[in-house]
């Protein structure tokens, strides 16, 4: 399948230059400014305000796509196309407060995920980074996040930070910073097994400042119903899914392609061997139930359904399960294959160093046990 945002021989073109950053431990430079010109940075920004006014149901499926071409890129621009997400369900309710975003993206920046933290498990939730109000709204963010993919390029950094000045208690302050807000340096750090091309260095705040229009939150730490970080949870988890499920989808076709051309001593069709159907049959299974997962919880988002106690816990079991399903799909595809899979040449051997990185992003499997049981069963005295 094709669309207009993503053409075949745009997918085909980026596919070639992945295991050439992989190799390098590179940045997709030339990915990045192809897709720009595409329009695919615009492609949630609504078309009244100029992008090509995508729901996230139909992103889920663009993003799949990508991904099964060149899955560090995927990843990386998934972390802007979380935050137009965001702006884009914020202002369906008819807040306004993110329309910067929108703007901006449709006039070319790229946004990056500034939120992780070092042995910070709270994520959303909390900050062990500082936000020290200047008088005037706006904010000064002083701290180390981690795992900032679209490092070498990102002109704005969606980040947060606690409030602990005022009188009213510590709260968490949402903002946006631009790349020469000053107080910003990215170490590049970034020699991980995989997703290589993302580039998700370390990038440490000291005083780095966003003015009262770039601040587009200030809320009590904790689990909140606040549409911005209900939206930064659900794009996140479902973008995510989309990503992961896509990159196995890309390693069930591989292998099926490469069993057909094995042969056993006698001249038999690896496609034959009863064992080897069996576990690529048990793999498409698998991956075929979160297709339609993805897509529903991503509809809920669209229709402003989504909601209820199990909420947070859908989305996180969502994440859980998609990753972990794509690890187990790529890990069946290697096996079948051969062992010429597990040559850094081979494309299999990339999907599966790429694959692994799903297991690190929130949310872990033990907060999405936690959350189940405690919807569950309630709280623990």
């Amino acid at each position: 399948m094709t669309s207009e945002l993503l053409p075949d021989d745009l997918l085909e073109r980026i596919r070639g230059r992945a295991a050439g950053y992989d190799r390098e431990n590179a940045f997709f430079t030339e990915d990045l400014a192809e897709l720009a010109a595409a329009g695919y940075l615009t492609a949630m920004v609504p078309t009244e305000l100029g992008g090509a006014g995508l729901s996230l149901e139909q992103m889920t499926r663009e993003q799949m796509r990508l991904a099964g071409a060149a899955p560090a890129t995927a990843l990386a621009v998934n972390m802007h196309h979380v935050w137009v997400s965001v702006a884009r369900s914020v202002r369906a309710r008819g807040d306004h407060s993110c329309d910067v975003v929108l703007e901006e993206a449709a006039a070319g920046e790229v946004f990056a995920f500034g939120v992780s933290e070092p042995g910070n498990d709270l994520v959303l939730f909390g900050s062990q980074s500082l936000a020290e109000p200047d008088g005037a709204g706006g904010y000064s963010f002083t701290g180390t996040k981690i795992f900032t993919s679209l490092s070498p390029a990102w002109t704005r950094l969606g980040t947060f930070g606690a409030d602990t000045s005022g009188s009213d208690g510590t709260h968490n302050v949402w903002g946006f910073l631009t790349r020469d807000a000053g107080g910003v340096e990215v170490r590049e750090d970034w020699d991980a097994l995989g997703m290589r091309a993302s580039q998700s260095c370390t990038t440490v705040l000291t005083g780095a400042h966003a003015p009262a229009e770039r601040i587009v939150r200030r809320v009590p730490p904790g689990p909140t119903t606040d549409p911005f970080v209900l939206g930064i949870f659900a794009s996140f988890e479902i973008l995510l899914s989309s990503v992961y499920t896509g990159i196995a989808r890309r390693a069930l076709d591989v292998a099926v392609e490469r069993v057909h051309g094995r042969r056993t001593h006698d001249g038999t069709p690896y496609a034959h061997d009863p064992d080897i159907r069996r576990r690529l049959a048990r793999a498409a299974i698998a991956l075929d139930g979160i297709h339609p997962q993805i897509a529903a919880l991503a509809r809920d988002v669209d229709e402003q359904t989504g909601g209820g106690a199990l909420w947070l816990p859908r989305l996180s079991a969502l994440k859980a399960r998609a990753t972990e399903t794509a690890k187990d799909v790529v890990e069946d595809a290697v096996r079948v294959s051969g062992g010429a899979s597990y040559f850094n040449r081979s494309e299999l051997s990339r999907l599966y160093r790429d694959v692994l990185a799903g297991i690190f992003h929130p949310s872990d499997d033990e907060s999405v046990h936690r959350a189940w049981a405690t919807a569950l069963l309630g709280p623990l005295p």
